[in-house]
């Protein structure tokens, strides 16, 4: 019989080689992709000539950002059990946070622009609420309707250091300089109970975070 060919004896090693480099080829591959980002991915298939695929997401509209932030932060500030020296409100591309003063539960000294303790607690808290959220701020100080009584010193004043008080409170729980983008002393204009000027939750700050439009 005759003997075959050491040649043709190892094609087999040859072949079994080639699909051990395969497999290796194959496995390594799996490991790169494994790693990397679903975009990092399709970049990846676009240089092999596939199509990109759409973007078929549906951004959400600046209403249902606001309604799911307001939830957001009446769940964390909930946790506080601040009461209703505390209230969120919705408004067009805006978020309201209502911090008020009560009758058995101040936040400021009487006809004082800065804040006692339990007013800096809770600044200080929603201010830390809010630190991580990329937002614009504004910052305002309301007073009740009653006049006040220091010579020189009108309710504009007044409501005006408090709107600064809250606003240092608010970068010293982390919210950053470059979002606060205004600071007003509204006085008695704008009360939070209209058919009472006078109700001590009239005197209050505050905070509202701003939905940019390029952001919808």
């Amino acid at each position: 019989m005759p003997r075959a060919s050491a040649r043709k004896m190892g094609t087999w090693k040859l072949a079994y080689a080639d699909f051990l480099t395969a497999l290796c080829a194959f496995f390594l591959i799996m490991w790169i992709i494994h790693g990397v980002s679903a975009g990092e991915r399709e970049n990846i298939a676009q240089q092999f000539g596939a199509v990109p695929t759409e973007d078929t997401t549906v951004p959400a509209s600046p209403s249902a950002k606001v309604m799911t932030l307001a939830a957001n932060l009446r769940e964390t500030l909930a946790q506080a059990a601040f009461g209703s020296s505390v209230t969120i409100t919705e408004e067009p591309g805006r978020v309201r946070i209502e911090i008020s003063d009560l009758d058995d539960r101040p936040l400021f000294e009487t006809g004082d622009g800065r804040f006692n303790a339990r007013g800096e607690r809770l600044t200080r808290f929603a201010g830390q609420a809010i630190a991580l959220l990329d937002l614009p701020v504004l910052v305002e100080g309301h007073t009740d309707a009653h006049p006040s009584l220091t010579e020189g010193y009108s309710n504009w004043e007044l409501s005006a250091d408090r709107a600064n008080s809250a606003r240092r409170l608010l970068l010293e729980a982390g919210v950053a300089e470059h979002r606060i983008q205004g600071v007003a002393g509204l006085a008695h204009t704008r009360p939070l109970i209209s058919d009472n000027p006078e109700d001590a939750a009239n005197r209050r700050i505050s905070i509202v975070l701003v939905i940019p439009q390029e952001t919808a």
